[in-house]
């Protein structure tokens, strides 16, 4: 049975990928800041008829936390065969170029850029030994350099000065990754869910939770054909 970690599993997007993945018949491992979310987001998926899951607990910030999920995982598993990079914030708006605080930035960076890279660097050895490893970095539309030169992007309003960066810099990274494990079995990506409704923007969201999940297992699923480096969202490849 393949194997899946998801940061910031216990609700919203990550949950939902991870019912998602159960599904497909792999194992999920549901990383939770708060280990008690995270069994009642195994208690959820067990009383939905998934067994294939346990839970993880995981402060993607906090390298101690990190260096500890990994030694639980490895005691359980000898190889992870998909790791998506799911936790992340939004750091409160507005965030106007000009004025947003420098520790709101900061405190963004390390959530949605610094994290990542962490929990990448402490499970690539488990990485490593699987057959087809996965990475997907969760993304978004706002981090799209090219979208937000468009004036008639439908977001073009939006300026979100530390999570779009911080998103931004994420898909540098992926690209970078990628290419580092370009003559491995690796796929490496980013994928936007898309606009979805959950916790995340106060369910302002216009799609159904099940769609932004849909694209992130899609590219955590790629068969050795499947495309790296690249950003996607549902539809397909993203602008940079």
């Amino acid at each position: 049975m393949k194997s899946a970690l998801i940061t910031g599993a216990n609700r919203g997007i990550g949950f939902e990928t991870a019912k998602q993945l159960a599904a497909l018949g792999y194992f999920v491992y549901i990383g939770s800041r708060e280990k008690a979310k995270g069994l009642e987001a195994v208690a959820t998926l067990k009383a939905l008829g998934f067994s294939n899951a346990d839970c993880v607990e995981l402060d993607v910030t906090n390298i101690l936390s990190v260096k500890a999920a990994r030694q639980a995982i490895k005691s359980k598993t000898p190889q992870l065969d998909v790791l998506i990079n799911n936790a992340g914030i939004s750091g409160g708006f507005p965030q106007p170029a000009l004025t947003v605080p420098l520790e709101q930035v900061k405190t963004v960076f390390e959530t949605n850029f610094f994290a990542p890279i962490q929990v990448i660097q402490e499970f690539i050895d488990l990485l490593k030994k699987s057959n087809e490893p996965r990475i997907v970095n969760v993304t978004t539309e706002l981090s799209s350099i090219t979208k937000h030169q468009d004036p008639d992007w439908e977001f073009y309003a939006y300026n979100p000065s530390a999570y779009g960066a911080s998103k931004s810099a994420l898909n540098a990274y992926t690209v970078m990754l990628a290419k580092e494990l370009k003559d491995s079995n690796f796929k490496v990506n980013c994928v936007c869910p898309g606009f979805t409704k959950t916790a995340f923007n106060n369910y302002m969201g216009v799609r159904p939770v099940e769609h932004g999940a849909r694209a992130i297992v899609k590219y955590a699923t790629l068969t050795s054909e499947g495309a790296t480096g690249k950003f996607f969202n549902e539809d397909g490849e993203m602008p940079w």
